[in-house]
């Protein structure tokens, strides 16, 4: 009889999707996401032909359609037939599979029940569900293993079935715990439902919101549950996985929703415990590759530190450069494997996996790294990049969004964070030093290239900029742990250095001043001297920061008309 990968109501973890097997023939009823995900689990290669006989098109019931006609194209070659209840449905599910989930009209067939010549198929039964579906919303009359089904699918009666049931047919009834206009409520029903049993009928109960209280409604009526198709232990640990997940996705969504970090840090973390999980590795990393720099580095990682290494070494780089997912189940005889690390930690690596991350435009800007898979034999080719496809699209639209973000604070001719960079920083790393009366020090100065004009107008532009940069570099360079610098605009600088006091600023400014002072800048062919003067101010947490800016740019003025080249504070 009908056996079911999920009978949960839309907003259950598992949505209602049954199916049967004749004659080699795979004959599915709806394929919500969640039965995509049973599927793929299934050897489909088994059956010569799929089916799909569609009820209705809510997304709890053609979710994974387009993935299932997807995989069996690319994957496992099972040709598939779409069966629509009428007409009106064709359409919608035509638009919906080649427009919505673009899948190409040579990869499945669609009919139209009118079409369907199966002994199993008896007919289709219109009946009424959501007013904005009305006329598109069908149960079934089915033939399976020599009996007589009925099939409710979502519907808000039984009126249009009942002139069909008879002795000994099998009734699939969609039921509710909870009083709607859309669905059958169990309490209206349970008499109706206790005299179909009585009256020899078998009826399973599907489309379940509350099994619980269902059950407790149910009880003496004769109904069972619909059965599920579980598949003992490895289901069990299914669904123990399955837990996890919603228990990081929830963790991760009640994390970033109070989030005030102001960046990508936690998602990374979550979403490389997420890839751990779904291939159940003992450790995980999420790298990003750093073109500049040559380099690539953990944004976020289990149970390592953060490492950077250059970007032509390794198995992360390896699959970075080679555009493909990287695996190896022995990793001590690949010579891409860097065994250093497992020397210096003591820890032994058996398999290691990973997968490169793209941006939107194809380009690849990191990766995500799983190791140790807790299976004899290893990493899988095909099932273990599959389940982490998820975890690595959202990790690369993440450090896209990061890239960008990164990006738009800093200067592209100096490389140095930009204003718009300042002000988030005050919104992040400066933030505590902005209350009054919290016991921590913080001084800004700002400065600018004496007579800089003269410079473009006598060298040109080029020499310009190649001071600037010049310029740029040397107050990176100055920079302590705590101390920022960034380009305020045109030939202006500005430093902010926490846990400093003015004479320490001042101190900092004038070591910057003298060594600028003493340099033959190489611009444009050029060999050119500048100096720089300097405005100093002891950042006041009681002001705004653009009264400290401004009180800075004030000392600023004042060095610029009494001479230039120095620090006023």
């Amino acid at each position: 009889m009908l056996k079911f990968l999920g009978r949960g109501s839309a907003f259950t973890d598992e949505h209602n999707s049954a199916y049967f097997v004749e004659n080699d023939e795979l004959i599915l009823i709806d394929c919500p996401m969640s039965a995509f995900q049973r599927l793929k689990e299934m050897n489909l290669a088994l059956y010569d032909h799929i089916y799909v006989l569609i009820t209705h098109t809510h997304g709890d019931h053609v979710g994974g359609l387009g993935m299932l006609i997807d995989l069996l194209q690319f994957s496992v070659k099972t040709p598939v037939t779409v069966i629509a209840p009428s007409k009106e449905v064709e359409a919608d599910l035509f638009y919906f599979i080649t427009i919505v989930e673009g899948c190409n009209t040579a990869w499945y067939e669609l009919i139209n029940v009118e079409d369907l010549k199966k002994d199993w198929f008896v007919r289709v039964i219109p009946t009424t569900h959501t007013e904005e579906l009305s006329g598109k919303c069908f149960g079934l009359y089915l033939m399976v293993e020599g009996n007589k089904v009925i099939y409710t699918g979502d519907t808000n009666t039984l009126i249009p079935f009942e002139e069909y049931f008879e002795k000994d047919m099998y009734l699939y009834c969609e039921i509710s715990a909870y009083k709607s206009p859309v669905h059958l409520y169990c309490s209206d029903i349970v008499q109706k439902i206790k005299d179909y049993v009585d009256s020899g009928m078998h009826v399973y109960l599907m489309h379940l919101d509350d099994e619980k209280r269902i059950a407790q409604i149910m009880e003496g009526t004769g109904a069972e549950f619909a059965p599920l198709d579980k598949g003992g232990d490895a289901l069990v640990d299914h669904e123990r996985m399955l837990s996890r997940i919603f228990e990081i996705s929830d963790s991760l969504y009640k994390d970033m929703s109070i989030n005030d970090r102001m960046d990508h840090g936690l998602l990374f973390s979550y979403l490389t415990d997420l890839g751990k999980t779904v291939v159940d590795a003992d450790r995980a990393s999420f790298w990003k590759w750093d073109k500049r720099k040559g380099q690539i580095w953990t944004m976020s990682a289990t149970g390592i530190d953060k490492i950077v290494i250059p970007d032509n070494t390794g198995l992360v780089g390896k699959a970075l450069r080679t555009k493909k997912t990287v695996i190896t189940n022995d990793p001590y005889n690949d010579p891409d494997f860097n065994k250093d690390i497992d020397v210096k930690t003591g820890y032994k690596t058996k398999s290691v996996l990973v997968l490169p991350v793209a941006d939107i435009n194809g380009s690849f800007i990191g990766a995500l790294q799983l190791i140790n898979k807790n299976d004899d034999n290893g990493f899988d080719d095909e099932a273990d990049p599959r389940k982490l496809s998820l975890a690595a699209l959202v990790c690369g639209i993440a450090l896209e969004s990061e890239t960008f973000l990164e990006d738009s604070h800093h200067d592209r001719l100096t490389g140095l964070k930009n204003r718009m960079g300042f002000y988030y920083d005050f919104g992040g790393k400066f933030k505590d030093y902005l209350i009054p009366g919290s016991g921590k020090t913080m001084s800004v100065f700002i400065s600018d290239i004496d007579k800089f004009k003269r410079v473009n107008d006598t060298y040109g532009h080029n020499a310009g900029d190649d001071v600037l940069k010049f310029t740029a570099d040397l107050l990176e360079s100055s920079c302590g742990e705590k101390d920022s610098i960034y380009r305020w605009g045109g030939e202006e600088f500005i430093m902010v250095m926490r846990d400093t006091d003015i004479e320490g600023a001042v101190r900092k400014a004038d070591e910057i001043r003298t060594k600028l002072m003493d340099c033959d800048i190489e611009a444009d062919g050029n060999t050119i001297r500048c100096t720089m003067s300097f405005g100093c101010k002891f950042f006041d947490p009681s002001k705004t920061i653009e009264e400290n800016v401004s009180a800075a740019d004030e000392k600023l003025y004042t060095a610029k008309e009494t001479g230039r080249n120095r620090v006023c504070y």
